[in-house]
């Protein structure tokens, strides 16, 4: 086996961080930038300058684009660089940086790896699965070509697992490594809140109707309750009356009324 090359690794933590994203859109990068903007870390978004942020993107997609002596070469935004690391996944960009910006414990801790896998529980219900909702075919085809199995994944999504993720999350905080505020792990705000906030914001662009009947259920108050406060954190409000929030698009998360036609999340909730 090729010995592993430890370069990325001697990156000083006083480098710019880059991120690179598709403009004119929240989209995965927004989990990105939730930490940044907490945290209050300066970084540079190049989704900010679209003609920039295309060709950046393109370049690192490119067939011909192999990495360097340090990196592999990446499949699709976003994308984050930090000196010489460049990383890509959403998930994998998270754990890189929560560390580092005081949002997690290290690496070294049982409890990073807890909340990572609360992360990628909550991106699974409520970031794939929701974009899963308007392109349950495929990707490369448009929405309107396949509107009807849409109408048919996003009843389910609304009836089964909305309140089954939402039901997980709630369990979360009722459990005994949650503390006794409103956080998901211990007695202060960690990424994993953050990775929440926007999951719940954006499925209740994407399906206002769904969400208000589930939030009216109180089965999972400690739900919308981390939501506010999550909300109400001065960076992060701050943040989001601010034109560095995108608004919602043709990305993850998109309201099609349609798609909330025939659901009846209050039969399953009585069930």
């Amino acid at each position: 086996m090729a010995e592993i090359n430890t370069k990325t690794l001697n990156t000083g933590d006083d480098a710019e961080y880059e991120l690179i994203y598709w403009p004119g859109i929240p989209g995965r990068a927004e989990f990105v930038r939730l930490l940044f903007e907490e945290a209050g870390v300066p970084y540079k978004d190049h989704a900010r300058t679209p003609d920039q942020a295309v060709a950046k993107v393109l370049a690192l997609m490119d067939l011909k684009n192999i990495g360097d002596d340090s990196n592999p070469p990446i499949l699709a935004p976003p994308a984050l660089k930090h000196g010489n690391v460049i990383l890509s996944q959403t998930p994998n960009i998270l754990i890189y940086l929560a560390p580092k910006l005081g949002l997690s414990p290290p690496a070294t801790e049982t409890a990073f790896y807890h909340l990572n896998q609360a992360a990628l529980t909550i991106l699974d219900g409520f970031s794939n699965e929701v974009h899963e909702t308007h392109h349950p075919i495929a990707v490369s085809m448009y929405y309107e070509d396949q509107k009807e199995e849409a109408k048919k994944r996003s009843k389910a999504f609304s009836e089964e697992r909305a309140p089954k993720f939402l039901a997980y999350v709630q369990r979360l905080l009722d459990s005994k490594t949650s503390g006794g505020g409103p956080w998901l792990h211990g007695d202060r705000v960690t990424y994993v809140d953050l990775v929440l906030f926007q999951c719940i914001d954006g499925t209740s662009y994407a399906f206002p109707k769904t969400m208000a009947q589930l939030k009216s259920s109180g089965k999972y108050d400690g739900v919308f309750k981390l939501y506010e406060a999550v909300k109400e954190r001065p960076n992060i409000k701050s943040y989001l009356a601010s034109d560095r929030r995108a608004k919602y698009a043709d990305g993850i998360y998109r309201h099609y009324p349609e798609l909330e036609d025939t659901i009846e999340v209050e039969v399953t909730l009585s069930k």
